[in-house]
């Protein structure tokens, strides 16, 4: 429901103008929650030193709070937009269930709603799996208990890190002059560096994956304002996909290659969080906004929860698959735990994740072959995705 009334503000809020700039900048910052949720949740649950899950979900209803404070302001500002343009789109012209009709016979929503799902479903579950896929792939070394590496201090240092460069990597997009543009970026690429050193002194998995949003939060609103200005949106969609693709491959394929080497494999594994960071940054900049060009302005918001509802089956699915996959080509581990002879936290750390990643490369592939079929279907029918969103 957040998904569907954000989308739909920023259609109302921006068409014509740089909607994509505003997606993108929209969904770069909410990447910053995927950075907090594998930075805090395990201090929480870590606290006073008995584990405790109940604290990381306090946490994450905390946040729930202050965004609920924060719609309630957003709500006063729409009727506020509502009485300055006298915008009445519901009373003039009501919605009925028939309208779904046009929606549901269009064959662009169908490509762009079928690439989300193959696209968001090999992010999100991976996600889900990303902490332990690393766990299995680098051999992590625990920093001495009492040490500063392994205090709550350098959590917290590192999310004030983490932050700053977001914000600067951020500002730079919008800053008119060159000088303080290239510094504020100098700035974030420095934090950006100082922020991964501290990611491999503390030897965690999830604070190395934390790094996924940053590249994204500073590359969204640049792809975001070319689409813009400039176009493109189902090309960009295609050089998505690709990185997607190698992504994963390099996960799979490339990653256990350098296990024994702790320097090498944390190294590859940045690099790798970034690029797929900036991969996804693909999708708000230039699938979000291309829907409206896709439908009737009066069901956008229908088309947006249509989309998400077929987005949520593969969110639904994918992590089973990648569950059942692990389990099908690891039969060694699954049985020496039935047998007694390994334990859960030693087996936790063992499974190959090849199978399951070149999988998720395979939804890449199929993403790719819509998109490509998403600008030809453009081309003939004359959609418009591939124009700027901004009408001089």
């Amino acid at each position: 429901m957040a998904g569907i009334t954000v989308s739909r503000g920023i259609v109302k809020w921006f068409k014509g103008r740089e909607m994509a700039l505003a997606m993108g900048s929209e969904m770069a910052l909410a990447r910053l929650g995927v950075a907090t949720c594998m930075i805090f949740s395990p201090m929480f649950a870590k606290m006073g030193g008995h584990i405790d899950v109940s604290r990381s979900v306090a946490f994450g209803v905390i946040l729930l709070m202050i965004a609920l404070i924060m719609f309630i302001v957003y709500f006063f500002m729409d009727k506020k937009l509502d009485s300055q343009t006298g915008e009445a789109e519901e009373k003039d012209d009501p919605f009925m269930i028939s309208d779904l009709g046009k929606i549901l016979t269009s064959g662009g929503f169908w490509l762009v709603a079928l690439l989300c799902v193959l696209y968001y479903s090999a992010i999100f579950p991976f996600q889900k799996y990303a902490p332990n896929m690393l766990q299995c792939n680098i051999d992590f070394i625990k920093p001495a208990e009492g040490s500063f590496w392994a205090s709550n201090t350098v959590t917290i240092i590192q999310y004030i890190i983490m932050l700053a460069v977001a914000a600067m990597s951020f500002a730079s997009n919008f800053s008119k002059k060159k000088p303080v543009q290239y510094g504020l970026l100098a700035a974030a690429v420095a934090g950006l560096i100082v922020f991964c050193y501290m990611g491999y002194m503390r030897q965690e998995a999830g604070t190395i994956f934390s790094v996924f949003p940053l590249l994204a939060v500073g590359i969204t609103p640049i792809l975001g304002k070319y689409v813009d200005h400039k176009g493109k949106a189902a090309s960009m969609l295609m050089i998505g996909s690709i990185l997607l693709i190698a992504c994963h491959l390099t996960f799979a394929f490339v990653l256990p290659m350098f296990k024994e080497n702790d320097i090498a494999s944390i190294i590859v594994a940045y690099v790798t969080i970034l690029v797929l960071g900036a991969s996804f940054s693909l999708v708000p900049a230039s699938l979000w906004p291309s829907v409206p060009k896709l439908v009737d302005q009066k069901v956008i918001g229908s088309a947006y929860a249509l989309i998400f509802w077929i987005q949520n089956i593969g969110l639904w699915l994918f992590p089973l698959l990648i569950g059942k996959v692990l389990d099908m080509t690891n039969p060694d581990i699954i049985q020496q735990l039935e047998a007694g002879t390994i334990t859960a936290e030693k087996a936790a750390i063992s499974y190959n994740y090849t199978a399951p990643l070149v999988m998720l490369a395979c939804l890449g592939v199929a993403a790719l072959i819509l998109g490509i079929f998403l600008k030809a279907w453009d081309k003939k029918k004359g959609l418009g995705l591939e124009l700027p969103n901004v009408k001089e």
